[in-house]
């Protein structure tokens, strides 16, 4: 259980920060972010919820990444749609809070 709400925060956090970004850059165009502001947000995110929660959930953090590492049998399959699901609750929960 842990590990799926670790993986529900990460992707909320990427989904919030990178998206809120690129939001942000369209949106308010004389902020001056532009793509490199907005391409670091992504990484910065990444980043931050590598080294916060990683070690709990292994820091996937995106469907195609836990897809990834199943095919490639460094991640359980039956573990898979318990990630898929928190993956996508997070990333939802992200848009809508966005959108909000």
């Amino acid at each position: 259980m842990k590990a799926l709400a670790a993986e529900f925060f990460g992707t909320f956090w990427l989904v919030f920060g990178g998206c809120g970004s690129a939001v942000l850059a369209a949106a308010f165009p004389e902020l001056g972010i532009g793509f490199a502001g907005v391409s670091l947000a992504f990484g910065l995110t990444v980043l931050t919820m590598a080294y916060a929660v990683s070690g709990i959930s292994g820091g996937h953090f995106n469907p195609a990444v836990s897809l990834g590492l199943a095919v490639a049998r460094r991640f359980a399959w039956k573990q898979l749609p318990g990630y898929w699901i928190a993956q996508l609750a997070g990333a939802i929960v992200a848009a809508a809070v966005l959108f909000a």
